[in-house]
């Protein structure tokens, strides 16, 4: 072989390395807190009949940031003008970082979105009446949506558990990342301010998916 095949070959095997990269990055969502209401929560807070009005839509097919907005109160403090995101859903939610638990006074753990038994409870307040939820309170758990195409070429399932890479100022590894897969879904993570700020990246950044066959090591 001679050097101007060689600089080829090269060249050819550094293309194809990029062109996989590019099949594991994936962009970043940071999600603020907020708040997803049931159908009875959301009359009670602004009347009989209310429907959610539609601020912008969000990436996840079908989701939006609506216009309403809420107070939630804890033991030691309140937020002010929590955005409501729709559409509603079977039960209450609200998803706060861990820096918002300590001034609300509320030991909201790490979870799921969906996975409320044993959450801690709050009080939201809305403009025609409040309510004081038992439970439904989390810091919601790292995660990426994604489809089941996606998911193949990825080598992942849903349920499992994957590290990404954070590049930039903080370049970092973040472990734990729960994988969600759906016909339904569009590629994006989602992180909390707190794990955002922590690395320096806000929406629209990138991560790279590390996993066991992953080629960026």
């Amino acid at each position: 072989m001679n050097q101007e095949e060689f600089i080829t070959l090269v060249c050819k095997r550094v293309q194809e390395k990029l062109d996989q990269i590019e099949n594991y990055k994936i962009p970043i969502g940071v999600s603020n807190r907020h708040v997803h209401l049931c159908k009875k929560d959301l009359e009670t807070l602004f009347g009989e009949g209310y429907e959610l009005t539609k601020k912008s839509d969000l990436k996840q097919p079908g989701q939006f940031a609506s216009n309403e907005l809420v107070t939630i109160r804890g033991s030691k403090g309140e937020f002010e003008n929590v955005r409501i995101l729709g559409p509603i859903r079977n039960k209450t939610q609200v998803e706060i970082s861990l820096t918002d638990s300590f001034r609300l006074g509320v030991k909201a753990p790490i979870k799921e979105s969906g996975k409320l038994e044993g959450t801690p409870g709050l009080e939201i307040i809305g403009p025609k009446g409040k309510i004081n939820v038992d439970e439904g309170t989390i810091v919601a758990l790292r995660h990426i949506h994604m489809t089941p195409k996606e998911a193949r070429l990825m080598n992942v399932k849903d349920g499992d558990f994957v590290d990404v890479e954070i590049f930039g100022q903080r370049r970092a590894i973040m472990s734990k990342v729960l994988v969600r897969v759906s016909d339904s879904y569009r590629l994006e993570m989602h992180l909390d301010t707190d794990e955002a700020n922590s690395v320096s990246i806000k929406n629209g950044d990138f991560a790279i998916l590390k996993n066991k066959n992953s080629i960026v090591q």
